[in-house]
């Protein structure tokens, strides 16, 4: 099912290569092909890290005004300075401060929004755009003329980045984009967004599609329902770097810890560790929307369920005949141990409507690494 092109929307594949042949978005080093999604761009890091003594938002002042000092030990937020042309190392659990190789220079009627990649947060790096004269991560005023700053924490695993490498992406809105509760009921009986993960799938029946400010799923800690099935992976506290340029290079086993389904089909979350873990339902997001999934839903719990949160027109959904796909979930549980069980209502994704549909889609043709995943670990990792 197509939608006709909107005046509010997010800004589709098309869209965002008439705004870098505009000069909205630009860069030194041009931008590439491959770095335009269906509904994204995705952000490269530029020459240097500087590495923060802690986390900031510069709503008073431009950021290059705290990076350029004499002394680093006169500043009170950068420690040291980092070439990352060659290649170098995050460690784990220390802040880094990132200059972009793209610069905005947005109309007055286009705001945008980032968000980490999906590799990114399936490896617990934690990335956040900076902007200038901005009171809050990752989102960017409408009309933004200025640099862009990622800031990068990794927590579970120290990564090895170059420059060019892309651990973020952003996208464009024009409006309010958001499909309402009731537009998502009845889209989902026209053209089924969510399908129970069986063999084969089913549509979800309308009375368990729940609806509150966006579209709740649930938890997957059955598996395959087979008793000694893995239904998640826990971060082990001491590994090797992760060179992000290796593909399928690593041994699962030397990085994570499986999770065996337990005979309660319960899981107890224990504070600041972290696990990938899968939803209970298939999604899929047609091609004239995109979806996110909200990191915080305190209704839910306390905890993030994931960082990597945008799904692209597309995604699950192919030519039309695909029965959608998990959603794999990168959870940090906070503050105090969470017991959650199979099938409990555990995050919530929000739709937006596209300006219009994208002549690219998510699937195949754009390398896109996940279409048909289940419980699935960052590419990095061999199958």
């Amino acid at each position: 099912m197509t939608r006709a092109a909107s005046s509010k929307g997010i800004l589709p594949y098309q869209h965002i290569t008439q705004l870098i042949a505009r000069g909205s978005i630009t860069s030194d080093h041009p931008i590439e092909d491959r770095q335009i999604q269906p509904a994204s761009l995705d952000l490269r890091l530029g020459k240097k890290a500087y590495r923060l003594i802690s986390s900031f938002l510069p709503e008073l002042s431009a950021i290059s005004s705290r990076l350029n000092v004499l002394d680093f030990y006169q500043s009170d937020l950068v420690m040291y300075e980092m070439d990352l042309t060659q290649g170098a190392i995050l460690e784990k659990g220390h802040v880094y401060l990132v200059p972009l190789l793209e610069q905005l220079d947005l109309p007055a009627t286009l705001r945008a929004r980032a968000n980490p990649k999906s590799t990114t947060g399936r490896l617990d790096v934690f990335t956040r755009v900076v902007t200038d004269l901005n009171a809050g991560f990752d989102e960017i005023r409408a009309g933004y003329r200025g640099p862009l700053y990622l800031e990068v924490v990794p927590r579970s695993f120290a990564i090895k980045v170059r420059t060019g490498d892309s651990l973020n992406q952003i996208r464009f809105v024009r409006g309010d984009a958001t499909v309402s509760d009731s537009a998502l009921q009845k889209l989902h009986g026209t053209d089924p967004l969510l399908f129970r993960n069986a063999s084969p799938p089913k549509p979800l029946p309308q009375k368990e599609f729940r609806t509150e400010r966006g579209l709740f799923l649930r938890i997957d800690l059955t598996g395959s329902a087979r008793e000694e099935a893995v239904i998640g992976y826990r971060a082990k506290k001491n590994s090797h770097v992760i060179d992000l340029a290796k593909i399928g290079h690593y041994a699962a086993l030397d990085f994570w810890e499986p999770l065996k389904r337990h005979r309660q089909d319960s899981l107890l979350l224990e504070p600041e560790e972290f696990y990938i873990l899968a939803s209970k339902e298939r999604i899929r997001v047609p091609p004239g929307y995109a979806a996110e999934m909200v990191a915080y839903e305190a209704a839910c719990g306390e905890l993030r369920t994931h960082y990597a949160g945008f799904f692209d027109p597309g995604f699950g959904y192919g030519d039309g005949k695909m029965r959608g796909t998990q959603v794999v979930l990168e959870v940090r549980p906070h503050d105090v141990p969470f017991l959650i069980h199979d099938g409990q209502t555990f995050f919530k994704v929000v739709y937006d409507r596209m300006l219009t549909v994208p002549t690219q889609v998510y699937g195949t043709a754009l390398g896109s690494s996940y279409q048909r995943q289940a419980l699935t670990l960052s590419k990095h990792f061999k199958a």
